[in-house]
Order: structure tokens, then sequence, then C-alpha cells
């Protein structure tokens, strides 16, 4: 079995503004503050928030935001993110997304062909190439048509930045928690492959549909997700209706798939969870949300012969991590399964680490409802 090298240790900061809370700490520019979060005031078409510089304390490689919104009929969002040093801005802005909870009058879109001297843009990533950033600010333009009675309202607005590799092998500290050896949450099983074929205009189920899925498992668990009435236009019904709204709604039009990190957290923000996307560093990491109640949706990348119960390779693939047997190994949820009854893996747990810190930097999704409390941070807090 080829084993590929250990993965790096990496500085990780995630700072998230949770609005109206949060909005004294930026600059609003025709908002409102509501109970709900930050709306355009009046009549205006156009409205922004811009966060304060967030300093980070370490050269930052990567910087990944995330977000909770609202966007009636054909409003939508724009979010920007610039690199920071020494108390000024050290890049140009760039655009990380242009979102919109429905596809009617908006296509929700990355925008690629983003790239400079200072950093470019992959997807839903911002990459410092040539300059030194030592923190990250954002930008979210809320948008409405001529006419439209009512606007965006932004919840929240977050960003996780992940450092250069660093030497040394990775962080292995003793769990969180004891209480999440032997546990398995209770996240129910969906198979993505039930799907293959479907609604080609949507990436087609299948093989790409593994972030949907996952996500709809997890808004499952917690007993939310779209209404029936919402995915009606499903027809034929087939297995499972609610993961092909989950697909279509997470859709990213420029790259062409479903897959868009904070794409997928937005979705689940519109079923009244709080959702963000971040890196952890290790399982033991990982194993404080098990403990909480708290199921994550993981990014890893592998070959087939590198993590046994994972027979089949991949550039990038999301999964539910469900819980911990007793001796610490993990417990997955892999929509990358035949049949529902597949779906439920157990894993080394050495190899699955090497295989997610390795593919995606031990990128996560957080979806929890707001009443079940974050377990406590590291100090270097990353959630």
């Amino acid at each position: 079995m080829t084993i590929a090298a250990p993965p790096t240790r990496r500085d990780i900061v995630y700072r998230g503004f949770q609005l109206p809370a949060d909005t004294t700490t930026g600059s609003a520019d025709g908002l409102l503050a509501t109970p709900g979060g930050l709306t355009l005031s009046g009549v205006d078409k156009r409205g922004v928030w811009t966060s304060p510089p967030v300093r980070i304390g370490f050269a930052v490689a990567e910087v990944v935001p995330s977000w909770t919104a609202h966007t009636p009929d054909g409003c939508w969002i724009e979010v920007d993110l610039r690199g920071w040093h020494d108390d000024e801005p050290r890049t140009g802005w760039y655009r990380l997304a242009r979102w919109a909870a429905d596809d009617q009058a908006i296509h929700r879109t990355s925008v690629p062909g983003q790239r400079d001297d200072d950093a470019r843009v992959d997807t839903d990533t911002l990459v410092v190439t040539g300059a030194t950033v030592t923190g990250w600010q954002a930008r979210v333009t809320l948008c409405r048509p001529p006419g439209s009675p009512t606007g965006p309202v932004l919840r929240s607005i977050g960003a996780v930045a992940t450092g250069p590799a660093l030497p040394g092998p990775i962080d292995a500290p003793l769990p969180a928690s004891s209480a999440a050896r032997g546990r398995v949450l209770d996240v129910p099983r969906y198979s993505q492959r039930l799907h293959a074929g479907q609604y080609p205009q949507w990436g087609g189920g299948g093989d790409s549909w593994c972030s949907p899925t996952c996500t709809t498992m997890v808004l499952a668990y917690w007993g939310v997700g779209p209404a029936p009435e919402h995915y009606a236009w499903v027809k034929p019904p087939g297995p499972r209706p609610a993961v092909v709204h989950a697909a279509r709604h997470c859709y990213d039009h420029a790259y062409a798939g479903a897959g868009n990190w904070p794409f997928n957290t937005a979705y689940a923000g519109l079923h009244g969870v709080d959702a963000f996307v971040t890196r952890l560093r290790s399982l033991a990491e990982a194993e404080a949300f098990i403990a909480a109640g708290i199921p994550l949706i993981v990014s890893a990348a592998f070959r087939a012969d590198e993590v046994p119960g994972l027979g089949y390779d991949t550039k990038g693939h999301l999964m539910v991590l469900v819980g911990f047997t007793a001796g610490g190994d993990p417990v997955l949820n892999d929509p990358y399964a035949p049949d529902d009854d597949s779906v439920r893996r157990t894993v080394p747990r050495q190899r699955f680490e090497l295989v997610w810190q390795r593919g995606s930097g031990g990128v996560a999704y957080v979806l929890r409802p707001a009443s079940v409390p974050l377990p406590t941070p590291p100090a270097q807090p990353n959630w």
C-alpha cells in the first residue's frame, strides 16, 4: 500500500462576525440593522458592510470566506476580500462570490480569472502569492433590483486564514474530550450515487454531488431542511429530492459544480442554522465537535490504496465525520456509496487524518443550531 508523506503543520485562525451584533466593529453604508441582520435602508439599491481589518499574527497563505444571508427573489450579495499587513491594506480587493439563494434571476457564481502579483482567486479561496499578508478584511455588498419591495439580509460573514507549511510533524495533542471516543452521532445516511445522471445542468448527480449530499445529511440530523413544497419541481422525485434541491442551490455556475465550500454553508444557513467553513489541525480537534454533538463535513483527497475502506481515487471529496470508535478511529458517512445502507464506514485514524490534512488542509463545514454551543476553541482559535 502506497502512503504519501505525512501532512504538514500550519497556523490557522478563524474569525467571524455575527450581524447585527458586530455591526459597530465595521463600517456600514446604506444599511439598516434589524434583529435578523443587516439590510438595505430606504430605497437604496445597494449597501455595503466592511469588516474591520482582522489581524492574524502570522504570514497568511490562504483565506476562505463564508457567510449566511437571505436574498429575496432577484436580490444578491457580493463578497470581497483583501489582504492587510502593518495596519494598511497590502492587496487590492478580490471578488470571491456573487451569491443568491435562488437561481431564477441571478446565477450564483465564483469569479475566475482574478490574478496579479499579490494573489489569485481559486474558486472559493484567496491564495496569497507575492504580497506579505498578515491579516484580511471582508466587504459585503447587498444588492436588489429596481422596484424590489425587499432586500437581502446579511446574518454573518467570516473567514479562515491559513499560514504556509511549517517544519516538523503535524501536532497530535491528546483528545479534547474522552466523550468523543465510542460516540457515533445519529446522522442519516444518504448516497449521492443514487442520483447518477440527474439534472446535468447542476452537475449530474452521481460522482459530483458529494458536498450537497453531505450538507443535506447534516441538516436532516438537526431536523431542518427545505419544505416539500420547495422541491416539488423535482420530477420524478427520485430517491431523495432534498438532495437535488441542495445541489441546485449550492451550484456554482462558473466552477460548474456543487462543491464550492462557502456556497454549501450559505445554503445551510438558509435553513436556520449557523454555518461556516474552517480548517482543523487534527482529528483531536474534530473530537471536540463530536463530543459536543456536532457532526462535521470534511474534505479529503486520496488514492484508492491509501485509506482502507475508501477504495477509490478522488482529487477532492466531502464526507460527514459522525463519530469515533472506542479506539479513536473515525466513523464516516461517505456519500460515495452504491446505496444508503453502504454509506457508514469506519477508517483507520492515521491514514484518514493524513489524506484530510494533505488534501484540503483540514477543511471542515460546521453546521449547528445557535442553541448548540461550539466547543471551547484552542489558543489559536480556528472556530
